[in-house]
């Protein structure tokens, strides 16, 4: 699978410490139990924004927040829009 991952800075720096429990990221499910697929997100980001991941495949598109913070998404799992139909 291939996916387009766009930034969207949001400008601004984080506010809160990290979350201890997560020192080298998280990796998303958003698929809900149902099939998807895996990518990886660049890592650490930038400051507070959002990734906008879309497969090239089926085109699901999911939006991931981030914070600029060790405890920021590393990847993200979608469902897979084809084999929602």
């Amino acid at each position: 699978m291939s996916f387009k991952i766009t930034w969207v800075d949001w400008g601004r720096e984080p506010r809160c410490a990290p979350d201890p429990d997560y020192p080298a990221g998280i990796d998303l499910d958003c698929t809900l139990g149902l099939s998807g697929c895996t990518t990886a997100l660049p890592y650490p980001a930038k400051r507070c924004g959002l990734y906008v991941v879309k497969c090239d495949a089926c085109g699901m598109t999911v939006g991931v927040t981030t914070a600029g913070r060790a405890d920021d998404p590393r990847s993200v799992r979608i469902p897979c829009q084809a084999r929602l139909q």
